[in-house]
């Protein structure tokens, strides 16, 4: 059922939804390994889309952990909110997280993972977004995002690395997550 749903959303709203796959166990797993999930005190995940990582977050995390989700898509929203009545989410924009982090009262985000659609946005939109989320980060703070492997070689692609580069203090690049469709690579 959520499948169709993001296949619907795809075709309804293209510049929110980047795919008509849900992403893999696979990507799901890579994404959410060697990023310090069990040491956080803040985690935040960042377009969850149909909540494939969310499972593998909650799994990891400490009981005391704040832990949130913000997702633009209002279908979206609600078929996470189906699946996680337990957990809160903001139907909003990234570009807000600022305000949301005061919401909540925390000084910092611990972790963000994200699985927005970075290669459908256009550069200016990528660049405030990145520049957002990482004024975001508590010091020492880990962001963690994905790119299908044909994006990487394409402009937008290395594009999106260059400003990765530029922002944060290092970026790791996983191995091809080639269970995946299209297959991935993550961005830590």
């Amino acid at each position: 059922m959520a499948k169709l749903k993001l296949l619907a959303e795809f075709v309804r709203n293209p510049s929110q939804i980047g795919t008509v796959f849900p992403s893999s166990v696979h990507l799901a797993k890579t994404i959410t390994s060697g990023i310090g999930l069990e040491k956080a005190e803040s985690v935040v995940e960042i377009g969850p889309g149909t909540a494939p990582f969310t499972p593998f977050v909650i799994e990891k995390i400490k009981p005391s952990t704040k832990y949130f989700a913000v997702e633009i898509n209002e279908t979206m929203v609600k078929i996470f909110k189906k699946k996680y009545p337990h957990l809160k989410i903001y139907n909003r924009n990234a570009i807000h997280l600022k305000k949301i982090v005061a919401e909540e009262n925390i000084p910092g985000i611990d972790i963000i993972i994200s699985g927005i659609p970075w290669a459908i946005f256009p550069l200016k939109l990528q660049y405030r977004l990145l520049k957002t989320l990482n004024n975001c980060l508590s010091e020492g703070g880990h962001f963690a995002t994905y790119a299908y492997l044909q994006g990487k070689i394409l402009p937008a692609g290395t594009r999106f690395k260059i400003m990765l580069d530029k922002l944060f203090s290092e970026v790791i690049i996983s191995e091809i997550v080639w269970k995946n469709v299209p297959p991935a690579i993550v961005y830590r």
